[in-house]
């Protein structure tokens, strides 16, 4: 596939009118150092960042990756909510699911599932461990862990490392975007001049440079700039200041260039059967 630029979404599912820990990051073709877009605003909000999406999709083919799992455990108990009776049965139904449960909360939020009789039992969320909370693991989990690191399980909504809240969230913009874009893996791409929506996780792509973040300062700008040239970009400035309160811009930067290295790369799109129902994350 070919595109016009790569765009790297370090997400935030949390309930604030404004998302502090979201930062976007835009690569063109070729090798310069991705660059992070600023919102008109002092912090972005999922509804400004989508307002912004619409803007691009409309003139460029981008390649967009969101830090959050596009889809739940499947084929452990064949269901993404074992017991329920109207669990959903594919990708689709569950970001439909999601989406009218959440669908009075304003910004995309999504912790309203969290007060959902049944669906709750599953989710370790702030205020209470739903009694069927197990550490449920989609096999690109699986494989990511097995080659690498892999992310906190998808339905874990406590913590710094937790995907669940922004999964959540995540899941309604997906919802709002099934038509509008391709959405990879889950659909063949009858219309290829659209752009395509993947998951992504930054911390992985560091792992597979050989780059760790420094306990008491996170990554270093010298190790951020490691990882940009083994995915083939030029460098950060050596006076570079990376933003974000959990160095946010640095998450961003390095997925825009990681989708940017790996598209050309043919094999990154075959994925096995069981991503058509769980997903999988760009590059694992």
């Amino acid at each position: 596939m070919e595109f016009e630029n790569y765009i790297g979404i370090d997400w935030s599912g949390d309930k604030n009118r404004f998302q502090k820990g979201i930062s976007v990051s835009l690569s063109n073709n070729g090798t310069d150092v991705p660059k992070i877009i600023k919102p008109k605003e002092k912090y972005w909000s999922r509804s400004n960042l989508i307002n912004w999406l619409n803007k691009i999709i409309i003139k460029e083919k981008s390649l967009i990756g969101f830090d959050f799992a596009f889809s739940y455990p499947f084929y452990d108990f064949f269901s993404y909510f074992p017991g329920v009776k109207e669990s959903p049965i594919n990708a689709k139904s569950l970001w439909s699911t999601i989406n009218i449960i959440n669908q009075e909360k304003e910004n995309f939020y999504g912790g309203e599932i969290w007060n959902k009789k049944h669906y709750s039992d599953y989710y370790n969320a702030p205020k209470s461990k739903g009694k069927l909370y197990a550490s449920r693991r989609r096999l690109t989990e699986i494989h990511a862990k097995n080659k690498i690191h892999s992310p906190s399980p998808a339905f874990n909504c406590v913590g710094p490392g937790s995907v669940g809240t922004g999964s959540l969230a995540g899941m309604r913009i997906l919802n709002l975007y099934k038509s509008k874009v391709n959405i990879w893996p889950f659909e063949n791409y009858k219309t290829p001049n659209k752009s395509v929506f993947v998951e992504i996780f930054p911390t992985y792509y560091f792992r597979l440079s050989s780059v760790k973040p420094d306990k008491n300062i996170g990554y270093t700008l010298e190790n951020i700039n490691k990882s940009l040239s083994f995915f083939n970009s030029k460098s950060l400035n050596k006076n570079y200041i990376i933003g974000g309160p959990d160095q946010d811009d640095a998450d961003a930067i390095i997925s825009s260039a990681a989708l940017r290295y790996f598209t050309s790369q043919k094999d990154v799109w075959n994925v096995p059967s069981p991503s058509k129902k769980e997903g999988w994350i760009f590059g694992v």
